[in-house]
């Protein structure tokens, strides 16, 4: 495993509207283009690098002792046709309809490949709250569970899925503000089965 350290910590969690990082999507951009734009905002982050993983169960087996939150995201797509990306622990076992109902929305079910992609600019495997960085017209709505912003340091996809980086929850929801998508933070109801 090869672990790549790069930016520096910054205390302050507003984003100037000069500092946004938010166009609209000609191509997806690559792990570097997000790390540089980290390193734009004075995120610290840590990748990892490792085999490909597809699922929890995959991820799980790869990471050994790596610290920190371990998460995944769902891209989820309402019956109005609004579009969602919940980032959940990697335990949870969410409860969708409890959550539409929570959030307001219509019943969820999951987004295509081909939307994601299009969205997000991420494949099935490598969906992760960075990939809002690709979503220049705001189409998706962000939500992250309350829980998971009190582990330090959390982990996610760097858009690919053979990375796993880590960065403080402070500096996750700066990015996500910088991307023009404040993150509805809530309390997700899981299934009880």
């Amino acid at each position: 495993m090869h672990i790549i350290s790069r930016g520096g910590s910054c205390k302050t969690c507003a984003v100037p509207a000069a500092r946004r990082i938010v166009a609209a999507m000609t191509s997806p951009l690559t792990p570097d283009q997000l790390f540089a734009r980290f390193d734009e905002l004075g995120i610290a982050h840590r990748t990892h690098t490792h085999p490909p993983v597809f699922t929890v169960e995959e991820a799980k087996a790869l990471r050994g002792a790596m610290p920190g939150g371990h998460c995944k995201s769902l891209f989820l797509k309402d019956r109005k046709g609004s579009l969602w990306l919940v980032v959940a622990l990697e335990e949870c076992r969410v409860d969708l309809k409890r959550l539409a109902d929570a959030l307001g929305a219509p019943r969820f079910s999951f987004g295509s490949a081909e939307l994601l992609h299009e969205v997000l600019g991420v494949r099935p495997g490598s969906v992760t709250p960075f990939a809002a960085i690709n979503d220049g017209d705001q189409r998706v709505d962000v939500v992250l569970q309350r829980a998971m912003l009190d582990h330090d340091p959390l982990n996610y996809h760097p858009l690919e899925n053979d990375r796993t980086t880590a960065v403080a929850p402070g500096d996750l929801i700066r990015f996500l503000d910088a991307c023009g998508h404040s993150p509805r933070i809530v309390d997700i109801p899981e299934r009880s089965d």
